[in-house]
């Protein structure tokens, strides 16, 4: 169930909240919202304590008004609000695609704060001036038209043509999660990752554990942005799911799962303190 809570700027953020134990907070892709995680809200929750909220113009979270541009930098301030507003100290982060990109800017932000982190189908390196110029005129298009064909225009990029076949419910979801969303919000994340900046030379300096996941087939981030990501992070782990696309975790969820679970079990072997204080 959904519960919100206004923060100090002004966003009333919405967001899930289940479990109980070390917090783990998962942030969304665009233009998405916090259900895209309720494989893995389901599978963490007997351990854990989930966060998943919907960012910023997304989902049920409004835009502020009179805002047409929202910056990376805005979306982790409003996770790190969260969480203090919940009284969560340290905290896991997940992130897919723009969720990605949210959580290094999170890990940026507040580093002390962040006790690992999970890049799903993301990428850490800016856009060309090409996929700029099509994120700006994307954008303008929602602003102008709203979402109309969007979401089943992008449908097989987001996910394996095989995998919109054979799992029907998947395509429908993510195609309801679109239209459901808020086409301004969407445009104005665009334009505010059009600005973002680059955290390759950040990457090194993430000392904390970190899991990077990519979908073989993803037609958004390929696998070698994964691996340039992995070569630059010390000591990441790189994991690999064949037969998915850039929706991973909802393609092959048994799979994603696995991987996850196998990582934040690492992490809690290796940080008992972190077990009873977040």
């Amino acid at each position: 169930m959904l519960r919100q809570i206004q923060l100090p700027h002004g966003i009333d953020l919405a967001f899930q909240a289940v479990g109980a134990g070390p917090a783990v907070l998962l942030i969304h892709g665009h233009p998405l919202d916090h259900t895209m995680w309720q494989p893995q809200v389901e599978f963490l929750a007997p351990n854990h304590r989930v966060i998943v909220p919907d960012l910023r113009g997304y989902g049920t979270t409004p835009l502020p008004k009179g805002k047409n541009v929202t910056l990376l930098d805005d979306f982790a301030e409003d996770i790190l609000a969260l969480a203090d507003r919940l009284n969560i100290d340290r905290f896991a982060i997940a992130g897919l695609s723009l969720g990605g990109q949210i959580a290094l800017e999170t890990w940026r932000q507040a580093p002390s704060r962040i006790r690992a982190v999970v890049l799903a189908d993301t990428f850490a390196s800016l856009d060309t001036p090409e996929q700029r110029q099509t994120r700006l005129d994307t954008a303008d298009r929602f602003d102008r038209e709203g979402f109309g064909n969007f979401a089943t225009e992008t449908l097989h990029k987001m996910m394996t043509p095989a995998n919109a076949e054979a799992f029907p419910a998947v395509a429908e979801h993510i195609i309801r999660m679109v239209h459901d969303s808020n086409p301004h919000g969407a445009a104005a994340a665009l334009r505010g990752r059009t600005a973002r900046r680059d955290y390759i030379p950040l990457l090194s300096q993430i000392a904390v554990p970190t899991l990077i996941v990519v979908g073989r087939e993803d037609a958004f981030t390929p696998v070698a942005l994964s691996e340039q990501m992995h070569r630059a992070i010390p000591g990441s782990r790189l994991e690999i799911i064949e037969g998915s696309g850039h929706m991973s975790n909802l393609e092959r969820p048994e799979e994603f799962n696995a991987i996850l679970g196998s990582f934040l079990e690492d992490l809690a072997a290796s940080s008992p303190r972190d077990r009873v204080s977040s």
